[in-house]
């Protein structure tokens, strides 16, 4: 049975996904080995428009097809009454988002990555418990639709974890950072270079006063200055009111420097695509463009219940509908070497990470966190390791004016390209 065939005879509008990948884990807990394994899995899911109303039905494994268009005919019934209208067949960017190499790799050198890793971290402090995750994924994927849309694409994906946890009496120094790409390289021990830099500026430690003062953050700590802005441009938030920038778009909202892009035309990346996963052709796009709010992303729904166009940022799971989301976020890079910028610090805080990001009311702007690494700044120089600090703030005022930007920039989480990010003033309040 061709099911497309079958549902376009008997809905308005009709979409076939089918995916099927190949997953490769090992993980390594408490510096030893606890486990590696590989899975396969497939499935298909089905979108309908009956009567102006929008169905939706997914499987997994071997699936009985019949049953599954009656299931989406019921759920349509049912369903959201949206003017949406499904993708022809368009031109699209050719994206790099496959290396048929990875797939090569054999599992015997996932584990000795991971235990390379585990031994470099421990040469810093022998008492450190490490963790790492590697796992390797190599998918594909099909979407046909009844507007005459076929859009099959290969993607491989590898990621690799590296968690640190030591504890002295009532010390506990926890840090964590990850790689993420579509081929098997050494970006690994990037990584590993900046765990083991914080853990020997964590063996000294330091003091700090409460009050205002420049605060310095890293790539992983910035991200909690960039969650809210993401929370803002989605369509969904945009779509509900909730978005704080939903009557902004064309203001300036932040420091001329901030620019940031959704890319996912970008060679390499995991998350890079010719044509987003609803068959919409993928480009560049500034969501801050200079300070000033640029874009929203879309799907098709949140598109067509705003009276707008998608923007190419449909993203689904086999068994969850289509929704806004980024692909590769690059926030610009600044005019200055990070050691500049840590020069021009008398006395300060650098943040390398923060507890609870995205706890609360983050679309808001507004953050009060406690740090979880952070380093006192002293003449130009980090001098050692704070604890008990937390900060607050809101991103809507702090980043109307930054300090400065970095040249360097690093991925974080594999998704968001990032460089150092210096306020000027920051309420920074440290239990005494």
């Amino acid at each position: 049975m061709d099911m497309l065939k079958t549902l376009s005879a008997r809905t308005d509008q009709a979409e076939v996904y089918a995916v099927q990948s190949e997953s490769t884990s090992v993980s390594f807990e408490a510096n030893e080995i606890k486990s590696a394994a590989s899975e396969e899995a497939q499935g298909i899911a089905l979108r309908a428009v009956v009567d102006g109303r929008l169905g939706f039905t997914a499987a997994s494994g071997v699936v009985v097809e019949q049953e599954m268009i009656d299931n989406l005919l019921a759920s349509a019934r049912f369903g959201d009454t949206i003017d949406i209208t499904l993708p022809g067949p368009q031109a699209a960017p050719e994206v790099v988002s496959y290396d048929p190499s990875l797939a090569e790799v054999p599992i015997d050198r996932f584990v000795e990555i991971g235990r390379e890793i585990v031994d470099a971290l421990r040469s810093v402090d022998d008492a450190a418990q490490v963790s790492v995750e590697i796992e390797r994924t190599v998918a594909q994927s099909t979407l046909r639709n009844s507007a005459g849309a076929e859009v099959s694409e290969q993607s491989s994906d590898i990621s690799i974890s590296a968690s640190i946890e030591r504890v002295r009496g009532d010390d506990v120094l926890i840090t964590y950072d990850a790689v993420d790409g579509i081929s098997l390289d050494d970006g690994y021990r990037a990584m590993v270079g900046r765990l083991r830099a914080r853990m020997e500026r964590a063996k000294r430690a330091a003091t700090l006063t409460s009050g205002r003062m420049p605060v310095l953050f890293s790539p992983t700590g910035a991200t909690l200055l960039g969650l809210p802005i993401l929370l803002g441009i989605d369509g969904e938030n945009v779509l509900r009111g909730t978005s704080p920038l939903s009557q902004r778009l064309g203001e300036k909202v932040f420091d001329p420097r901030l620019t940031i892009w959704d890319d996912p035309t970008l060679p390499g990346r995991p998350d890079s695509s010719s044509h987003d996963q609803e068959g919409v052709p993928c480009f560049r796009k500034a969501l801050i463009d200079k300070g000033m709010a640029s874009s929203f992303i879309y799907d098709l729904k949140t598109a067509a219940l705003m009276g707008t166009e998608s923007t190419g940022n449909g993203a689904r799971s086999l068994f969850s509908t289509p929704s806004p989301s980024p692909s590769n976020l690059e926030f610009a890079a600044g005019d200055q070497p990070l050691a500049d910028i840590l020069g021009g610090i008398e006395r300060g805080l650098l943040v390398e990470s923060v507890l609870g990001v995205g706890q609360g009311n983050a679309i808001s702007g507004a953050f009060g966190n406690s740090v979880g690494l952070g380093y006192v700044i002293e003449g130009g120089e980090i001098v050692g390791r704070v604890k008990d600090v937390s900060i607050a703030g809101n991103i809507y005022e702090d980043l109307r004016h930054l300090a400065a930007l970095s040249r360097e920039r690093y991925w974080v989480y594999g998704q968001m390209l990032m460089p150092w990010m210096l306020l000027p003033e920051l309420n920074v309040v440290c239990q005494e």
